[in-house]
């Protein structure tokens, strides 16, 4: 991994002066929540530093979204075309791993940082090189490679947005056997030839499906009974299937018991005395959130914890500190961690001129679609996508709901995107508001579908007026229709 030489706010290398540096707001970490954060508070014009310690724009550009998806989309264009008439023939091969990894060599840019940093300058946001640590309020030292040390303070607010690292289990020895996380899960060099992975969420299924795809022999340890377990049940379902025909060894209700390297090789011992070898191994059981060395107990707050914050982001008890993003737990999303961030900036600015921050829902200074329309989608074949409360959430909740369910494969575009089409699409609906509390559909291709569904959860939109959103014949998006009809007939 190339390491990225310290420099000043100026860019320039060697020594930096010890004076205290004054900005109106200090951002933590410039993954693409901080460079949000930063984009905006410098569009209100205040000035505005951000502070990092490895690449500019953060785990989403270099170890996770994208180098995940560059390595994902040959694997499902190819499962496309294995269902079409006229390219199925033709797409049976073995997919160009060569070109597939530097696909996604060029989407994380090589694992340099120059265009961001470049689009940093473009804004006027000031970069400081190193590691960052709260030494007060409103104070962050950051220490550079060479040992310089410089003192950034805030007039108005600092904002952490340092993000989440892949959590290991507390197996002994586990450090001498280099496992992988998703950081070496997406940047790796080339294919194991037999890689277990442990796990059965997002991360697990994607690095599964990859890796399968590319040659490995993959076999999945999963503690639960399923994959995906946070979504309707029947995503997991289906993801399954498809795994365990592309080859993979799925085993549920599994778990590593101790992990080692012998010859080489990694052995697995689960927890029912089996014993599993393979090339390399793949722990995707959670997150932690970084903030365990940036200074949090000098304010009061606990090292390593994740930051609690209300609706605009910032933290419990403080009136300059907020939490943005991964660290504060509210969604582990870039997606999410971005909106997150356009309305922490917007909350900034505006209590930095003194104006009014209105707490109520949907305005422009409360992140309220964490609670109720959480986008997301996993990039396996099949996609699987939902928003909002699944069904056991909502009845969990107290929600008076309904579920409609509907057999993808009944809709004509569905049968046009390849033969064979399998999918499922779930709308459950608030029978008091006649409004979506959830949406999750999964199939080839959804994840375009995942939009629509957020604004139907996002705007409340009544049933009512759904029945006016036309679906185009013929597109999967006809399950929109589908499911409208299917919930009349069920009143």
């Amino acid at each position: 991994m190339r390491q990225t030489e310290p420099t000043g706010p100026t860019g320039s290398t060697g020594s930096a002066d010890l004076e205290p540096v004054d900005y109106d707001v200090v951002v933590l970490g410039a993954g693409p929540v901080g460079e949000n954060v930063a984009d905006r508070t410098r569009a209100a014009g205040l000035t505005t530093a951000i502070v990092e310690s490895e690449l500019v724009g953060g785990e989403c550009s270099y170890w996770a979204c994208m180098p995940s998806k560059a390595l994902l989309r040959p694997v499902l264009a190819r499962a496309d075309a294995r269902r079409t008439p006229g390219l199925s023939r033709s797409a049976q091969g073995p997919l160009d791993t060569s070109a597939v990894l530097a696909h996604r060599d060029e989407y994380t840019s090589h694992w340099k940082d120059d265009g961001q940093v470049q689009w940093l300058e473009s804004v006027g946001v000031e970069l400081h090189r190193g590691v960052g640590r709260i030494t007060g309020p409103r104070m962050v030292t950051v220490t550079a490679g060479d040992g310089t040390r410089r003192v950034l303070t805030a007039r108005h607010a600092v904002a952490v947005c340092t993000g989440s690292r892949a959590l290991l289990p507390p197996l002994p020895g586990l450090a001498d056997v280099a496992p992988w996380t998703s950081r070496e899960a997406t940047s790796a060099k080339a294919v194991p030839g037999r890689l277990v992975v442990v796990g059965g969420g997002v991360v697990a299924t994607e690095m599964a499906t990859a890796w399968q795809a590319l040659g490995s022999r993959v076999t999945l340890l999963v503690r639960g009974k399923g994959l995906l377990s946070r979504m309707e049940p029947f995503a997991g379902e289906l993801v399954a299937e498809a795994l365990t025909e592309a080859g993979a060894d799925l085993r549920t209700g599994t778990s590593a018991a101790s992990v080692t390297r012998e010859n080489g090789a990694v052995v697995v011992i689960t927890d029912t005395g089996e014993r599993i070898e393979a090339d390399e191994i793949l722990f995707a059981t959670g997150r932690a959130p970084r903030t365990d060395d940036i200074g949090l107990e000098t304010v009061g707050l606990e090292p390593g914890s994740w930051l609690t914050v209300d609706d605009s982001l910032r933290v419990t008890g403080q009136d300059w500190l907020y939490a943005v993003g991964d660290v504060n737990r509210r969604a582990l999303l870039t997606h999410q961690g971005k909106y997150q961030a356009r309305i922490a900036g917007a909350a900034i600015a505006a209590r930095a001129t003194g104006g009014p921050v209105a707490a109520e829902a949907w305005g422009a200074y409360a992140a309220t679609a964490d609670h109720h329309a959480v986008p997301q989608v996993v990039f396996t074949d099949p996609e699987a996508g939902s928003v909002g409360l699944s069904l056991a959430e909502a009845e969990r909740a107290g929600h008076r709901v309904r579920a409609v369910d509907l057999d993808l494969s009944s809709v004509a575009g569905a049968g046009l995107y390849g033969e064979g089409y399998k999918g499922r699409a779930r709308m459950v609906v608030d029978l008091e508001s006649e409004t979506l509390r959830g949406v999750t559909f999964v199939g080839p291709g959804v994840g375009e579908l995942v939009h629509s569904a957020t604004v139907a959860v996002a705007a409340q939109v009544p049933v009512a007026r759904l029945w006016h959103a036309v679906p185009s014949y013929p597109t999967i998006s006809e399950a929109w229709l589908r499911l409208l009809e299917a919930y009349r007939d069920s009143t």
